[in-house]
């Protein structure tokens, strides 16, 4: 659907496939920030050169302007979000969609021009650009920095939807952190690929290490996965 966030299923795989081969998205056992034993770890640091950062905006701005979702401006939220948004804003103006990028600092400049905004001034409706979303807070600290300048926090981009649940105090929710961005904060997401995107490149890989790695996320998904909108 249009603005939900679910670009065709063929970007998906390729996007899957670029990044296991890319070595960003591993298998073995990993914890996350919710204290969870994980079966895969994605991890945007590793796109750590011109290529493969190349590729990866690319395939965020497919995914944009594949989903429909609107947008005035792009925003990287500090520090991962930074190259993110600044190379997808190259990739699409290279595509045709030309839009002004800004991004944060964590720390306030008091010489120059001061502040922690740099770039484009925050106007209309602003998309904002990161890797993955675990809990929302950077999320809920861009949406706040966005108001304040005058401007909407809009929408959205993320390169993968883990599809579990979010946790509050500790606790298990039963909601993911996208859906949370989405219903409480009012902000469209595109995610380039999901955990059922992983999953089912896993499932047609044919090989016996594959398949294993197939079991254990499956596994983990009907641990901690979320009912799908």
């Amino acid at each position: 659907m249009a603005g939900q966030g679910n670009p065709p299923g063929a970007l998906a795989q390729d996007f899957v496939r670029f990044a296991v081969e890319a070595g960003v998205l591993r298998f073995g056992e990993f914890k996350t920030k919710a204290g969870r034993m994980s079966p895969y770890f994605f991890n945007a640091g590793l796109f750590d050169d011109g290529a493969k950062l190349g590729r990866l905006a690319q395939f965020y701005a497919q995914a944009l302007l594949a989903s429909g979702v609107e947008f005035d401006m792009v925003f990287g939220p500090a520090y991962k979000g930074i190259p993110l948004a600044a190379t997808v804003a190259v990739e699409l103006a290279r595509q045709g969609r030309n839009v002004p990028f800004a991004y944060n600092r964590k720390e306030a400049k008091d010489h120059g021009e001061g502040g922690t905004l740099v770039g484009a001034p925050l106007r209309g409706r602003v998309l904002i650009i990161d890797d993955v979303m675990s809990a929302g807070t950077a999320a809920r600290e861009s949406i706040a920095l966005i108001r304040a300048a005058g401007a909407t926090p809009y929408a959205m981009a993320i390169a993968l939807d883990r599809q579990e649940m979010a946790t509050e105090n500790g606790q298990d929710v039963p909601y993911s952190a996208v859906q949370y961005v989405r219903s409480q904060l009012g902000l469209q997401v595109c995610a380039i690929a999901t955990l059922a995107d992983l999953l089912l490149y896993l499932s047609e890989r044919g090989s016996a290490d594959m398949a294993a790695h197939h079991e254990r996320v499956l596994a983990y998904r009907q641990r901690y996965g979320v009912e799908q909108e």
